[in-house]
């Protein structure tokens, strides 16, 4: 059987389709890929910042139970981390103390700070409440506004 003009064609033309439609699946491929990162992305920044207000919160527990309150009271913490928090490649932690406890045990801290005065068990003298605060920006967009993770703790000491 002898092939004809039509039969060549015909070839470079479902050819071409496919080569279209393979062209067309692997930009959308390309696509959700990039989606994904960026949620997978998003995800990681959203997890160590939760993990860093956990940590924040029980170096500011274990500063509290070495501090000396009749000397000075502890109420801020803040740290950097990574190269540039400032700018946007990093993050920003601070921890603010509140107090709850007896006057004898709180007494030096600043009124601000004092949450209550008047406790009345003995078998606990103090309480303290921690906020710990991670702002961070997004990856792809340093110029955005800050995303802050919050984390409220309260311990008796």
């Amino acid at each position: 059987m002898k092939q004809t003009r039509h039969t060549k064609a015909f070839s470079m033309v479902t050819s071409l389709v496919v080569i279209v439609l393979m062209a067309t699946v692997s930009i959308f491929v390309m696509s959700l890929s990039g989606k994904i990162i960026k949620s997978t992305t998003t995800q990681y920044q959203h997890e160590q910042a939760e993990l860093y207000a956990k940590s924040y919160t029980e170096y500011a527990i274990l500063a509290i139970t070495g501090n000396d309150r009749n000397d000075t009271c502890l109420e801020t913490i803040t740290g950097n981390i990574g190269d540039n928090p400032s700018k946007g490649n990093g993050y920003r932690v601070r921890t603010h103390i509140s107090y709850i406890g007896t006057s004898d045990e709180i007494d030096n801290c600043s009124d601000v700070r004092k949450l209550s005065t008047s406790v009345s068990t003995s078998n606990t003298p103090l309480t303290t409440i921690i906020d710990a605060y991670v702002d961070y920006k997004d990856v792809g967009n340093t110029d955005g506004p800050w995303i802050t993770v919050h984390r409220r703790t309260v311990q008796k000491i």
